[in-house]
């Protein structure tokens, strides 16, 4: 395993750069929310991987050891819950363990596996990304001094949503079971909120209540094709 840590005290923080040295793995299916979370380590001075599923992530773990893990609750081949659990309770434990999700109720379930804390999406303000980790940090890998809370905002890459778009098109081109019903709106509930959709998140509550009455799906999952499909192909995406 490559350790971080040794090439984590070469370079210590500043001022303008308070997470300097720092790995960041981000496990996260969403490339527009990806996208944020790359804008906030590049404002940082914090380094970024990203892993888009659950075996992905355990893949990269046997080979990295991160200084700042940020899991998604919901992935494609399961509950981020899963990996915060084991991550909490590996040794040696990996520096800060944060959970993210456009679901509010997961927050509750990412605590309860281990999560040191939680980022609600969107992930869009800088100074909150920023004290979510410092908080959890060491002594020595603190800013040495006091430092002015940046309230800067970031826009994500549309061509990045774009892409989250066409995936979501290809996976509602197939059959949709209960289980891809549950991942379908939990991710595209995190994309419209980071989009600041507000049509495409209703839409995608919409399947999820569904889902929790036990109606049939059919015509939430022909509204969000539908939506998707608008977005697609608009050429402006957001």
């Amino acid at each position: 395993m490559i350790d971080n840590d040794a090439l984590d005290h070469i370079h210590k923080p500043t001022l303008n750069r308070p997470l300097l040295g720092l790995t960041v793995l981000a496990v996260e299916d969403s490339k527009f929310a990806c996208d944020a979370v790359r804008l906030m380590c590049l404002h940082s001075g914090a380094r970024l991987r990203r892993a888009d599923c659950l075996k992905s992530a355990r893949r990269h773990l046997q080979v990295y050891r991160p200084s700042v893990v940020i899991v998604d609750m919901g992935l494609p081949d399961g509950s981020g819950a899963e990996l915060v659990s084991e991550l909490s309770r590996a040794a040696p434990r990996v520096g800060v363990l944060l959970a993210t999700s456009g679901d509010s109720f997961a927050e509750d379930v990412a605590y309860a596996a281990g999560a040191d804390g939680f980022l609600a999406k969107p992930i869009a303000n800088l100074g909150v990304f920023q004290n979510a980790i410092i908080q959890h940090l060491p002594d020595d890998q603190q800013p040495y001094r006091l430092r002015t809370v940046s309230n800067q905002t970031f826009q994500p890459d549309p061509i990045a949503f774009r892409e989250d778009m066409a995936h979501m098109a290809e996976i509602l081109d197939g059959p949709v079971d209960n289980r891809m019903a549950d991942y379908i709106a939990l991710f595209l509930r995190g994309v419209a909120r980071t989009a600041e959709d507000a049509v495409l998140e209703r839409a995608a509550s919409e399947l999820a209540d569904a889902r929790a009455n036990g109606t049939p799906l059919g015509g939430q999952v022909m509204r969000l094709a539908g939506l998707i499909d608008a977005r697609l192909q608009d050429t402006v995406a957001i």
